[in-house]
């Protein structure tokens, strides 16, 4: 859900996901001179409670012992600024106030407020549920130390991270409640106890289940999976798929009455990594199309074919448009005879009108990199998300004006490392912190494009793997959760990622450490922090105008 909002000067724009809501802010030039930053206060008219967002960043003068995280003392010197305390089907209302003065007296300029309900996970079309995936953040600390989430009692840690995607993902699963129901699967990691053991609730139940999971000789999967369902009971109903380099897929078909009529997928592997650590995401399609698109997919997967049999299959299902599909939702999936599908994604996302926004887990592959490439050429701000450990990638592409990186694992040693964990849960073995493999196009337009599912952004993914995709057009709804979400992992990690600049690059505000806030990191005292974001054409400007929805 979005909401405009203006007033006296000052614009906001309100999108809500699930668990989170944007705030892209705005005011007019004339207003800038002295602008210190801005309050929020929120009120939660489903439960009846109100108070003002928190700023973690403070003014030096209000960095005492006992400091008052709040945006009414500490105003939020941003254009975008997000509320990552929200719950599902809540309705919400923001009153900004654009704040002068000085620190020590601040003045309450003009307000604006607004109104919006945030997304249930579920609408009954789309089922989207990303996990925490900040398991290596501070906040994971300061609820449960620096213990495995396993140590936690209650489970308490794996409730938190999961933030209902395990719980989705079995009650997906445990749908099939009868002999009317089939359940058909397919995996590359297959061994966490609980998702298997619903299977296996299923399977007793009457459902007709059958599953393939990745079954390569060398892969770690070609060893823990069996064991896994052999522990579960279930190693009867499975089929292990070797004719493959990796079968990556991660999707479960539901059919009732022998007709599919829903599918679930995402980035999701069936792992305790995948599930609680890095960032991950599950989306349930109710669609009969898609859901047969898939099931024609699994039909070929269950006899283990080679790779050339699958591909002369995948290449016409479907044959791949030139530009935005016609229709809502297009499944594609690998392995294909060429780089059609990857291609295509690469067109819709040089066609975009209002900003990409893509998460790269295993680095910026040469196939996808033309995205980021060409200064000057596209008006558009692109986002990129990044798990790689690479510093001189990363710093390549930031040189990009019209690229806004961040990267997961680029921790360096500045003064904000004082706000992360002091290490890793050990979730993730290989990949720590990010998973996803998604892309949005244009998610503020009345045309928004998601792409999500199994693959990355690769060679490998097109032509040599197993994988799924799903491209959803047109669809407001799954654009703005997919956003907003996107957007909490990329702040999140836009703060790490400051862990490696330079003391003397580090503004806003004096370096003085103090017990309260070791970065020693504070507010600017004057409106030198907005200035840039008034820069004709500069990255700030875009993104203030797009987020704000500013003309201006």
């Amino acid at each position: 859900m979005r909401e405009l909002a203006r007033e006296d000067g000052v614009e906001i724009q309100l999108v809500a996901g699930t668990y989170v809501v944007l705030i892209g802010l705005s005011v007019d030039t004339d207003r800038v001179d002295g602008l210190l930053g801005f309050s929020i206060e929120r009120t939660d008219h489903t439960e009846g409670e109100s108070h003002h967002l928190s700023n973690n960043l403070l003014f030096e003068r209000n960095d005492t012992d006992s400091p008052e995280y709040s945006s009414e003392a500490n105003p939020v010197q941003a254009f975008v600024w997000g509320d990552y305390t929200a719950k599902p089907a809540h309705t919400y209302t923001y009153a900004v106030t654009a704040r002068y003065g000085t620190p020590a007296k601040l003045e309450n300029g003009p307000q604006v407020a607004a109104t919006v309900k945030t997304e249930d996970p579920d609408d009954g079309s789309h089922g989207i549920y990303f996990n925490r995936g900040v398991a290596a953040s501070a906040a994971y600390e300061r609820r449960f130390g620096n213990q495995k989430p396993s140590e936690v009692p209650n489970e308490e840690a794996y409730h938190w991270l999961s933030r209902g995607l395990e719980e989705a993902l079995v009650a997906f699963i445990g749908r099939a409640v009868d002999s009317r129901y089939s359940l058909r699967g397919a995996f590359y990691e297959f061994y966490f106890g609980p998702v298997l053991d619903a299977f296996k609730v299923a399977h007793d139940a009457g459902a007709d289940v059958r599953l393939v999971y990745d079954g390569v000789k060398g892969e770690t999967t070609s060893r823990k999976n069996p064991e896994a369902a052999k522990d579960a009971q279930i190693k009867s109903l499975c089929t292990e798929r070797t004719h493959i380099k990796i079968a990556h897929n991660k999707f479960v078909v539901l059919l009732k009455d022998d007709k599919p009529v829903e599918v679930w997928t995402g980035s999701t592997n069936i792992s305790e990594g995948g599930l609680y650590g890095h960032a991950n995401v599950g989306h349930r399609v109710s669609d009969a199309g898609v859901a047969q698109s898939y099931l024609d997919y699994w039909n070929r997967l269950v006899d283990d074919p080679e790779t050339e049999e699958m591909r002369q299959f995948d290449d016409q299902t479907p044959a791949i448009p030139e530009g935005r599909p016609d229709e809502p939702l297009t499944a594609a999936f690998s392995p294909r005879s060429s780089l059609d599908s990857l291609d295509w994604y690469v067109r819709l996302a040089r066609g975009a009108q209002q900003g990409v926004f893509l998460t790269a887990a295993f680095g910026l592959q040469k196939e996808i990199e033309d995205i980021f490439k060409g200064e000057g050429e596209r008006e558009y701000l692109r986002y990129l998300l990044l798990d790689s450990e690479e510093e001189g990638e990363v710093e390549a592409l930031r040189r990009d004006p019209g690229n806004i990186v961040s990267a997961a694992a680029f921790t360096g040693k500045g003064a904000y490392r004082a706000w992360l964990a002091k290490a890793l849960v050990g979730l993730n073995p290989k990949l720590h912190y990010m998973h996803t493999k998604l892309m949005v196009v244009d998610p503020l337009t009345d045309d928004p494009i998601v792409v999500t599912g199994s693959a990355n952004w690769s060679n490998e993914s097109s032509e040599t793997n197993d994988e799924n995709v799903v491209v959803i057009r047109g669809d407001k709804r799954v654009a703005d959760v997919y956003l907003t979400d996107f957007m909490r992992i990329f702040n999140h990690y836009r703060l790490r990622g400051k862990a490696g600049t330079p003391e003397e690059e580090q503004a806003p505000g004096p370096q003085s450490p103090s017990e309260s806030n070791p970065a020693g990191v504070h507010l600017a005292e004057d409106d030198s922090w907005a200035k840039p974001f008034y820069v004709d054409e500069s990255p700030e400007a875009k993104e203030r105008k797009m987020f704000s929805g500013a003309s201006s």
